[in-house]
């Protein structure tokens, strides 16, 4: 393992981290979502620097968070994580993993909540509480619903389904139990903590009490103005009938089941902010929270009716790019910073924090100098990938995804249509600028251990 340089516990700050599951950035209050509630996080963001362009850098499975928590966990770019995702254990063991530095570096470290990484939480962390899997369980009864004329078996508030309400009490709760337990007794230390706080929220099956189910009737919900049946290249791009997060609704979509969805979305989203309050709420009555740094993001977003797809099985803005707050000491409060940056740069600022010098493994980049002011650009372009169906590259403005299993690319420019809606590839004047966009994603997929061969199938562009 590469030595790393410490200085002192004692001089060290707290660190909490925040962390949801298939949260897309368009879905906080401040983010200007006018329909879901967010106060705690639309607080937290005006103590804050907001960042409105994080991403996920892609995905070599189905299940996205596990790619994503990987990279998070080991600080490697998507493709280099796949290759130590099957030997998470040996690369925790060898100390090749965030916990494990801060350990190093003087922190008591502490985790509740998903995890989803192949290797042994209990020991990755000196103290756990609930380690969760992927998922709650789900049932049959949480697929292809609502039916169309019919009665919906489904509720999200009823226990008897289980998932995010097996064991008694709602996941979200007992991660926010779990922390302010932990926060009681960190009050009573000196030892600086560093607390993993993952919810399994706000993945489906989207449960919560009925209260907050009551706040967004499907009837008055928002329907994406991207909405459509079908997207035509679901099946060549991984995303069609067979993948599990495209079988909650049915096929083809329909207003109504979108509006259902995404009530049920937003209420699950509501309810988790409830927690982080209550997390916040006991931060600040240990007197530490001056020198505590705070961070809130997710491990990607998701679709939820845009563009007829309901996962994040995409390279869609509304299932690449996640929330991104991080407030602290010495920091800037309310400010909102557009820079394109991974959501994985947490891993790399916080050891910054605490001390560590970044080990040569760790390719994702401290978010320090571009909150300060330091740095204007933190990557020269945004990659993304889903497994061999997917790929894309993101910069200056414009978006190209490409389907290399049918040879289709699609351009948008993302200052006029941030919705992606007119696909500019046909248009003769962008011939130009999609052979440079091609060309310096394949300079990109050197640097990230991408091994898909593109040129065959885009010959023609290049």
């Amino acid at each position: 393992m590469l030595a790393a340089s410490f200085t002192q516990a004692a001089d060290k700050p707290n660190i909490i981290f925040l962390f949801a599951d298939d949260y897309s950035y368009e879905c906080v209050g401040a983010y200007g979502h006018s329909m879901v509630q967010t106060p705690h996080l639309d607080q937290l963001a005006k103590q804050s620097t907001r960042f409105t362009h994080a991403y996920n850098m892609g995905s070599w499975s189905g299940a996205v968070c596990v790619a994503s928590r990987t990279m998070l966990n080991t600080g490697r770019f998507v493709w280099h994580a796949e290759k130590v995702y099957k030997s998470a254990e040996k690369e925790r063991v060898a100390g090749r993993f965030w916990s494990e530095y801060m350990k190093q570096a003087g922190y008591d470290t502490y985790m509740t909540g998903k995890w989803h990484v192949p290797a042994n939480a209990a020991k990755a962390f000196e103290t756990s509480a609930h380690i969760r899997g992927g998922m709650p369980k789900d049932t049959n009864h949480g697929y292809n619903r609502p039916p169309a004329g019919g009665e919906d078996p489904w509720s999200p508030s009823d226990p008897q389904f289980g998932g995010f309400w097996a064991g008694g009490k709602h996941w979200s709760e007992v991660v926010a139990d779990d922390a302010v337990d932990f926060l009681d007794t960190a009050a009573k230390r000196d030892k600086p903590f560093f607390m993993y706080l993952a919810f399994n929220a706000v993945h489906d099956p989207r449960q919560s009490p009925q209260d907050y189910v009551d706040h967004y009737p499907a009837e008055k919900t928002d329907v994406p103005a991207d909405f459509q049946p079908l997207y035509p290249e679901r099946e060549a791009m991984g995303a069609g009938k067979s993948l599990r997060d495209e079988k909650l609704a049915p096929f083809p979509r329909t207003p109504h089941a979108i509006q259902v969805h995404r009530s049920e979305y937003y209420a699950i989203i509501e309810h988790m902010d409830a927690q982080i309050g209550r997390i916040l709420d006991a931060l600040q009555k240990t007197g530490k929270a001056d020198n505590t740094y705070i961070f809130f993001t997710a491990d990607h977003g998701l679709a939820v009716g845009h563009h007829g797809l309901l996962g994040k099985q995409n390279m869609y803005d509304h299932s690449v790019r996640v929330p991104l707050l991080v407030a602290g000491p010495g920091l800037p409060q309310g400010k909102v910073c557009e820079t394109p940056v991974y959501l994985q740069d947490v891993m790399a600022t916080t050891l910054e924090l605490a001390g560590v010098e970044k080990p040569d493994h760790v390719e994702f980049r401290s978010l320090l100098p571009v909150i300060r002011g330091e740095r204007d650009v933190q990557y020269d372009a945004i990659y993304g990938a889903y497994l061999d169906r997917q790929r894309m590259i993101t910069v200056d403005g414009y978006k190209l995804i490409l389907y290399p299993t049918i040879a289709k690319l699609k351009l948008f420019d993302l200052t006029s249509d941030p919705q992606e809606r007119a696909d500019l590839a046909g248009n003769p004047d962008q011939r130009t600028r999609i052979e440079q966009l091609l060309n310096r994603l394949l300079k990109l997929q050197t640097e990230v251990g991408d091994e898909l061969d593109l040129k065959k199938a885009y010959a023609d562009w290049l």
